[in-house]
């Protein structure tokens, strides 16, 4: 257990947001005696008033360009001293590092219904940019040209076909089409206003008997379907 604790401080101890020390943490570390079932749980907390800016406040459709963030955590140190090594988003820089989360979640939403053109406009060429801009060949690459209605919902995104234990098996991978519309055109403030909005709406039955398989829908707007492919 206290090895676990050890463990978890550490690794908050490399991240620091706002000023130093500031940075709000919550670790636990279990145990499970030999003679009980129960399952012992303990706790640290450490209370802070570092965190990033409120998206309200915050532009987020811009795009993100690159930094070069100094490597190090800002501590009191001694003259000459080499500063704790880790990653410190320092209060300047909060409003950039809000908008790098944001678009690097459209990203992978955009990378999850197809990649291409609209993943690469939330990229960094240091997040791999010039690999979502680069040309794909159609019988290799994968593109946002599929449409499907799952749970009475329309949504755009890409398809795969393969074997399972012999069985031709579809697979679709998409975003629920207003939503993935806002992203395609650079609208991530939109898209989150309107997600958030929609988080508890979305039908959570595993079966959709029109689609004929199993579908997750998720609190984002993104479903993923599977369905057996009928013979001719």
């Amino acid at each position: 257990m206290h090895k676990q604790l050890a463990t978890a401080s550490a690794d908050v101890e490399g991240i620091h947001i706002g000023p130093y020390n500031e940075t709000p943490a919550f670790v636990f570390g279990t145990t499970l005696p030999k003679k009980s079932e129960s399952i012992t749980l303990y706790l640290l907390q450490a209370p802070g008033d570092g965190t990033l800016w409120d998206a309200k406040d915050l532009r987020l459709d811009p795009p993100v360009e690159d930094r070069s963030i100094r490597p190090g955590i800002d501590a009191p140190t001694e003259p000459n001293e080499e500063p704790p090594v880790g990653y410190h988003v320092r209060p300047e820089e909060c409003g950039w590092f809000g908008r790098v989360l944001a678009q690097a979640d459209a990203a992978g939403l955009m990378a999850f219904t197809g990649g291409g053109k609209p993943t690469a406009q939330y990229l960094t060429k240091r997040q791999g940019k010039g690999h979502f801009e680069t040309f794909t060949h159609a019988g290799t690459g994968i593109v946002q040209d599929v449409t499907h209605t799952i749970h009475g919902k329309k949504f755009v995104g890409t398809d795969h076909v393969f074997r399972l234990n012999g069985v031709r098996v579809e697979a679709f991978s998409g975003l629920a089409e207003d939503l993935f519309d806002h992203l395609r055109d650079g609208r991530v403030e939109q898209y989150r206003h309107e997600a958030h909005a929609l988080r508890d709406s979305w039908d959570t039955d595993p079966w959709d008997a029109k689609w004929r398989g199993p579908v997750s829908l998720h609190p984002d707007g993104t479903v993923m379907a599977l369905r057996r492919l009928r013979l001719g």
